[in-house]
């Protein structure tokens, strides 16, 4: 990844464009867990949908409804995937 700064930038509560992500670990209409190089964010809203994933500058653009964005720690996350598990095998 050559951009390895992580800005953010929200237009209209429609359009989230993440820099320095290095991975998505988990996505649906409702929620994004992306691992960013500043620690993991979750992007939350209704009815997003992923529009662009550039691997090699790291950018991730998201389009739908924006509720909020918020940055976990590392113990939030793992609890995360625990419920991400849980809904996939019950």
């Amino acid at each position: 990844m050559e951009n390895s700064v992580n800005s953010i930038n929200l237009t209209e509560r429609k359009h989230i464009s993440v820099s320095g992500v290095l991975k998505i670990d988990s996505f649906d209409e409702e929620e994004f867990l992306l691992e960013t190089n500043m620690g993991y964010l979750v992007v939350k809203g209704k009815e997003l949908e992923l529009i662009k994933l550039d691997n090699k500058e790291g950018i991730v653009s998201i389009k739908g409804q924006i509720d909020s964005m918020n940055y976990l720690d590392e113990l939030k996350k793992q609890n995360k995937k625990s419920r991400l598990f849980e809904k996939l095998f019950q």
